[in-house]
């Protein structure tokens, strides 16, 4: 398995012979409900879209359904994505698209199945997707959330052995977490036993500006989390990537 990450939540993921787009945001600002003054996402340089054999989305929202960059992409390339993630891409003009909800599977060239597991509440009524990916011929599992709502569902998918989801606490006073790491990623790890956990959502080379981003609060760090996982006897490893850089994830061999 190579990981790249490409800044915030967006991953190349290389898994059973398969490229995985997840994610991205590589052009162009990132701005909510078209509100820039509020908040506002900015590469230090544009990034270049890699090439994918399927594009993954697990919500609707500009920073993980980016318009601009979703407008620059290929529409022919097969999408699998939340419900609500979807409808932007179809609105798009993507054709072959399909969107899964909790509980439902894909396959990919009969080597990599994904399953959209409950992943993170976007207001009272609406909760997007988190994925699990398996190489169905070696038995390997990837879990990604990316805010770190982890459903007590993911016991069943026992274990995993690599999980990508925030390392750190990120908040807003009075409304409270918008990005869940720490106890949350732990409670993951414990429940799923990865050999290996990489953080995502935090930052990479991007600038963040607006009235919002002077009211978050961030707690926490990934040799914070290391500590974290010492203090609790867990042998899971944590990677830091680096962005734009390719890396092979080491994994012992797997049973079955």
């Amino acid at each position: 398995m190579h990981l790249t990450w490409l800044d915030n939540n967006s991953w190349l993921i290389e898994m059973a012979g398969q490229r995985i787009l997840l994610d991205p945001w590589l052009v162009g600002p990132l701005v909510f409900g078209n509100l820039p003054w509020l908040f506002t996402g900015k590469h230090s340089q544009p990034r270049p879209i890699p090439e994918a054999d399927l594009l993954l989305l697990s919500q609707g929202l500009e920073d993980h359904a980016h318009p601009e960059t979703l407008q620059q992409i290929d529409r022919m390339i097969p999408v699998v994505a939340s419900p609500n993630a979807a409808k932007v891409v179809q609105g798009l003009g993507y054709v072959n698209v399909t969107p899964l909800s909790h509980g439902e599977h894909f396959t990919l060239a009969d080597r990599l199945e994904i399953q959209a597991v409950p992943g993170d509440p976007i207001g009272p009524f609406l909760v997007e997707n988190a994925y699990i990916l398996t190489d169905l011929e070696r038995n390997i599992k990837l879990y990604y959330d990316p805010h770190g709502h982890h459903s007590p569902s993911l016991r069943n998918f026992a274990p995993v052995d690599v999980i990508i989801t925030p390392l750190i606490d990120l908040r807003i006073p009075l409304l409270g977490p918008i990005i869940q790491g720490g106890e949350t990623a732990l409670q993951a790890v414990q429940w799923l036993n990865p050999q290996v956990i990489v953080p995502t959502a935090a930052g990479g080379d991007v600038v963040f500006e607006g009235a919002l981003v002077s009211l978050l609060q961030a707690k926490g760090s990934p040799d914070e989390f290391r500590r974290l996982l010492e203090q609790h006897h867990l042998a899971t490893r944590v990677m830091q990537p680096t962005p734009g850089q390719r890396v092979v994830v080491e994994l012992s061999p797997v049973d079955g």
